[in-house]
């Protein structure tokens, strides 16, 4: 062990090269079990001090989501401290951007360029640029860590200027892989694609705890840093300390989906509280002790910027000193009071002039559930007691309203309501359980919540959300651009993705032209370790981005690995003519995309319908 490495670890951190070390390993496997060990090995050698930094650095965050701190450094200031400190031209780094079109790799050569340079005359960066070697310090995990929060908070005149000096005393003192790896966290590019399933399955091993306790934690306070540190510094003991938080969001509960009223009640126990499913933005709305109003996406991200007119909507509907109600934002037009589609809703999301948004695009708000309420968890309230306290403390206003719903034990009444939903412009229903264990279910998507939507016989009329995870290149027309996107539902079982279709149909020249700048930021070299593909991809992609997909029905495949041998041995399942929607769900993780399970259970319910007619 070197000197440094000793008062590295002395200090209770630990070096960054090491933590490089394992990130390029991660990158170069194509198993998931492989990646799972090398996070467990990597996560058992961090001092409880740091540990929650490595966490943090892996996933490519500096903080949870939810918390909304960005780092404000793009390419351009990038590549400016990059020519800071190593004094090699900016214009020679913009054109080696544009021949190689991986920053990090720009990162890597230039600062093994430069020490190659120092090297030959005896010194390092720093002294090839006329620096004291004394200077040098080799990185840390908690420097670079703590380096990174000060750019994203550096704020106001000058903050630019700031920004690239930090930036720059990284690249300063980093080997060419830790800059590769710094240049590629800085722009969003890290492209490990390590989720936090995976992070838990690797804590769960570290720290010899049940993985269900874990994720139990996790869907209370989804921050995986914090409870890293915490199982470091206090065990898993301490877990059960967890508290549900406003101002953080829990994971939010999710649905099954069904097409047949007589399925849904018999599943529900003959009668259910059924809801219009609004064509919206789902959203999570807090009111922290000090009276903020904060709102979070299906994502747990903070939206509140977004929607300063609905904090305002809500504060004058409900009535409670903290509280945590969940509700549909839905964009309407003011003149006919018809719903608009979610497409146009998520221009409020990129809109900067917030105000002109708000005009341009009014929105309503559709309550359907309330689980927390003045210091009590309400989570684990049946669904008629939770009701009844949201009921408690809202009062309807021409802004927010409760979700419209009926009780219905009567299959002709469920049908008809479903119709009714459809033909106000929803999406369907929502079918809930009236059961007394019909708890609020964090994180979980089961039979006590349903989805109604639009029933499987000549067309799949209904649509999957599914993950890119590959494409192929396009000919004749569709030359230099991407001609099939290969795509992917989740299981959640294994915290992998299987291939169900290539779509090529249904995007717009627009689309097709702004695909390949959309995916860059994902491309890796091979497949990625949770993805489980039989064909061979052109191009691979760490599964992110999710896509609206309709077909025309659900078919047995040999090429596709979705429920791989659940039907027939050596067949899996796939979307026939499958076709884009157009909608681009930027409101989705991945993980809360269209899941294998769901399409064996349409397969099976298609060829029930198939058999009857």
């Amino acid at each position: 062990m070197s000197g440094q490495q000793a008062a590295a670890t002395k200090e209770g951190d630990m070096r960054f090269r090491d933590v490089v070390k394992v990130l390029e390993a991660i990158e170069a496997t194509t198993q998931r079990i492989t990646m799972v060990k090398l996070l467990t090995n990597l996560l058992k050698s961090c001092p409880p001090a740091v540990i929650d930094k490595v966490v943090y650095f892996v996933l490519g965050d500096l903080r949870p989501s939810w918390e909304g701190v960005e780092l404000g450094v793009g390419e351009k200031l990038t590549m400016r401290a990059l020519s800071y400190a190593t004094g090699v031209p900016l214009r020679q780094i913009e054109e080696l951007y544009k021949k190689l079109g991986d920053l990090g790799e720009v990162a890597r050569r230039v600062v093994q360029s430069v020490q190659q340079k120092a090297s030959q005359k005896g010194g390092s960066i720093l002294s090839y640029l006329g620096v004291s070697a004394a200077s040098r310090k080799e990185l840390t995990i908690g420097r670079v860590y703590d380096t990174l929060l000060q750019i994203a908070r550096a704020t106001g005149e000058g903050a630019q200027d700031t920004k690239v000096k930090l930036l720059a005393s990284l690249f300063s003192n980093a080997t060419p892989e830790e800059a590769k790896y710094i240049a590629r966290f800085v722009v969003g590019r890290l492209r490990l694609g390590v989720a936090d399933m995976t992070i838990l399955e690797a804590l769960a091993t570290v720290f010899k705890v049940k993985r269900e306790e874990l994720e139990k934690a996790y869907h209370v306070y989804p921050d995986l840093g914090y409870i890293a540190k915490l199982l470091a510094t206090r065990g898993p003991q301490a877990l059960r300390e967890i508290r549900i938080t406003p101002g953080v969001p829990v994971q939010p509960m999710l649905a099954e989906r069904l097409s047949s009223a007589s399925e849904i009640l018999a599943k529900l126990g003959g009668v259910a509280l059924c809801e219009y499913k609004y064509d919206g933005e789902r959203a999570q709305i807090h009111r922290l002790p000090d009276g903020r109003i904060k709102i979070f996406s299906r994502r747990l991200e903070d939206i509140t910027h977004a929607y300063p007119d609905v904090v305002k909507y809500v504060s004058e509907a409900v009535n409670a000193r903290e509280y945590i109600v969940e509700g549909e934002i839905v964009a309407y037009d003011p003149d006919t009071g018809e719903f608009r589609p979610f497409q146009e809703l998520m221009h409020r999301r990129r809109k900067h002039n917030i105000a002109e948004a708000m005009k341009e695009i009014p929105v309503k708000v559709f309550l359907f559930d309330v689980i927390y309420v003045n210091g009590e968890d309400l989570t684990s309230f049946p669904l008629v007691e939770r009701r009844r306290r949201l009921v408690e403390i809202f009062s309807p206003t021409e802004n927010v309203e409760l979700a419209t719903w009926r009780i219905i034990d009567d299959v002709e009444e469920l049908e008809k309501f479903f119709h009714e939903a459809i033909s106000n412009e929803c999406e369907g229903l929502v079918c809930k359980s009236l059961k007394q264990d019909s708890v609020y279910e964090m994180g979980a998507r089961g039979w006590l919540w349903i989805k109604f939507k639009r029933d499987y016989r000549s067309e799949l009329t209904d649509t999957l959300d599914l993950v890119v995870v590959g494409a192929f290149y396009g000919r004749g027309k569709r030359a230099g651009t991407y001609g099939a996107l290969l795509m992917a539902a989740y299981d959640p079982e294994t915290d992998m993705f299987y291939t169900v279709c290539k779509v090529g149909s249904g995007f717009t020249d627009e689309d097709l032209a702004k695909l390949p700048k959309l995916l860059e930021p994902y491309r890796i070299p091979n497949k990625h370790p949770r993805v489980v593909s039989k064909l061979e991809a052109d191009v691979w992609f760490v599964p992110i981005l999710v896509l609206e997909i309709v077909g025309a029905e659900i078919t047995l495949s040999p090429l596709h690995t979705c429920a791989m041998n659940l039907v027939k041995p050596g067949f899996g399942l796939a979307i026939r003519f499958p076709r884009f929607t157009g909608r681009y769900r930027f409101d989705k993780r991945p993980e809360q995309a269209t899941t294998v399970k769901e399409i064996y259970e349409m397969y099976l319910r298609q060829r029930k319908i198939k058999m009857a007619e």
